[in-house]
């Protein structure tokens, strides 16, 4: 296995982790984002007020993206498995 082998299946491995975690992270921005907002407006300095809807928005889109998610994880690990002989060196 040389190194650009190694280095390629490292960022196809960073831009699936990117992939995966962008539509949680960007629901929970803009959610907190929104709630910011909302404590700002009505001057409510409350811990869980922030916490809650997010928590609830996160799992939302975690049931939404899921199956995402985990069609685009096994097609990753299906083509490292079939990449292995390759990178053996078995042809």
């Amino acid at each position: 296995m040389d190194q650009n082998a190694v280095i390629d299946i490292a960022m196809q491995a960073l831009l699936l982790a990117a992939k995966l975690s962008a539509p949680l992270l960007i629901t929970s921005l803009v959610v907190g984002f929104t709630i910011s907002v909302f404590q700002s407006i009505t001057q409510i300095q409350e811990v869980t007020l922030s916490f809650v809807p997010k928590a609830v928005a996160v799992a939302i889109a975690l049931l939404v993206c899921g199956h995402w998610m985990i069609s685009e994880s096994v097609a990753f690990t299906h083509g490292l498995f079939r990449l292995l002989p390759t990178l053996l060196g078995g042809g």
